[in-house]
C-alpha cells in the first residue's frame, strides 16, 4: 500500500474534506498537468522530466526545492529501473512527502510553556489577515478547553485595536489594549501581567507589520521580546509569522525579509483555497527552513486549522493515483 492510500486509512473522510475542498485550485492545475504528462509520453524520458519540473516549479514549490526534487525522482527511476508512469506518480508523491519529514528539527507542533502562559506573538504585514488569524488561533486553542488572552499590541494601525476587540467578543475571550498610538511594549506589559496573574494558559499578541521601515520594526520587536521574557522566562514560545499563500514568491520574500529582523518559529499561512500555488508550503519549508504551522482554508472561523502533512498530500494530489 502506498503512502496516499496509507492517509486515507489514518484519516476519516470528514477530517480529510477541508483539505480536500481547501487546495481544489492547486489540485485541479497541478495534478491534470501531471495526468496529462502520464498520458503524453509511454516511459519516463529526458523530455518528460523537463515537463516535469516545469509543472513543479509552477505550483510554486521554489525552484532549488525542484531541482534537488528532480535529482531525486531520476536516481530512483535509473536505481529502480522504473519505467511505468503510474508507478512513478506514486514515487512523486512519496518523495514530496519524503521532502517535508525528513529534517526532524522542524516540528508542525506549537512549543509551549509548562511553567506558566504560553506566548504566541504574531507578526506580519498589513493586509495579511494577521487579526484575524489570531482570533482563529484563539478559537482552536479555547476548543481545547484552554484560557486564552488576546493582546491588541499593533498601536499604530488605524481600526487594529477595535478589530481585535471585535473578534475578541465573538470567540470570547478577553482582550487587553490601551489607547492608539500607545508604546505597544506597554501594552503587552500590561496583558502578560494579567495572564500570570490571572494563570491564563495562552497569551496571543498582535503586533504592528510595517515591515517597510525594517530598522524601527526590529527595534520594536525587540523591546517586545525583552518586555515578554523578563516576566516569563524563554518566552515568546512561539514567533508566528502570518502571511498571504495567493501572494506567492512575494510570500517567500516576507518570510526572508522578516527572519532578517527577528527569530521566526513557525508560520500562518493564510488564503491557500485562494491560490493554485499550494506548492508553496513545500518551499517555504526546504528553502527557508521554518515549519508551517497552521493554515488558512477557507474564511470561516473553523478554517484555520494546524498543518498536517498527510493531510496536504491528499489534498495535492487526490484524484491523481488511479487505485485510489
Amino acid at each position: 500500500m502506498g503512502l496516499f492510500n496509507k492517509i486515507k486509512t489514518i484519516f476519516s473522510k470528514k477530517e480529510l474534506e477541508l483539505y480536500d475542498k481547501g487546495f481544489e485550485k492547486t489540485r485541479d492545475n497541478f495534478v491534470s498537468s501531471l495526468n496529462n504528462l502520464s498520458n503524453k509520453y509511454k516511459t519516463p524520458n529526458d523530455l518528460y522530466f523537463d515537463e516535469l519540473e516545469e509543472i513543479l516549479i509552477s505550483a510554486d514549490i521554489g525552484v532549488n526545492t525542484v531541482l534537488g526534487f528532480m535529482d531525486r525522482i531520476k536516481n530512483r527511476v535509473k536505481k529502480e529501473n522504473i519505467d511505468d508512469l503510474e508507478e512513478l506518480q506514486e514515487i512523486i508523491v512519496d518523495e514530496l512527502f519524503i521532502i517535508y519529514v525528513e529534517d526532524d528539527v522542524l516540528t508542525n507542533k506549537l512549543n509551549v510553556n509548562d511553567n506558566g502562559p504560553t506566548v504566541l506573538l504574531f507578526i506580519g504585514v498589513n493586509g495579511v489577515g494577521k487579526t484575524t488569524t489570531i482570533a482563529k488561533v484563539a478559537n482552536l486553542l479555547k476548543k481545547g478547553n484552554s484560557k486564552v488572552l488576546l493582546v491588541a499590541g499593533d498601536t499604530f494601525r488605524a481600526g487594529a485595536i477595535e478589530q481585535l476587540i471585535e473578534w475578541g467578543k465573538r470567540v470570547s475571550c478577553e482582550v487587553v489594549s490601551m489607547e492608539e498610538s500607545s508604546d505597544p511594549s506597554a501594552v503587552i506589559y500590561k496583558g502578560i501581567d494579567k495572564a500570570i496573574k490571572e494563570q491564563y494558559d495562552y497569551v496571543l499578541i498582535d503586533t504592528a507589520g510595517r515591515l517597510q521601515n525594517k530598522v524601527n520594526l526590529m527595534n520594536e520587536l525587540e523591546k517586545m521580546n525583552k518586555v515578554i521574557g523578563k516576566l516569563i522566562p524563554n518566552a515568546p514560545q512561539e514567533t508566528l509569522l502570518v502571511i498571504d499563500a495567493t501572494t506567492g514568491q512575494n510570500a517567500i520574500n516576507q518570510v526572508k525579509s522578516f527572519k532578517e529582523i527577528t527569530n521566526v518559529t513557525g508560520i500562518v499561512l493564510t488564503k491557500l483555497d485562494g491560490t493554485a500555488k499550494g506548492g508553496i508550503v513545500l518551499a517555504i519549508k526546504e528553502e527557508l527552513k521554518v515549519p508551517v504551522k497552521y493554515i488558512g482554508l477557507g474564511e470561516g472561523l473553523e478554517d484555520l486549522k494546524p498543518f498536517d502533512i498527510e493531510k496536504y498530500i491528499y489534498g495535492l494530489f487526490k484524484g491523481m493515483i488511479k487505485d485510489e
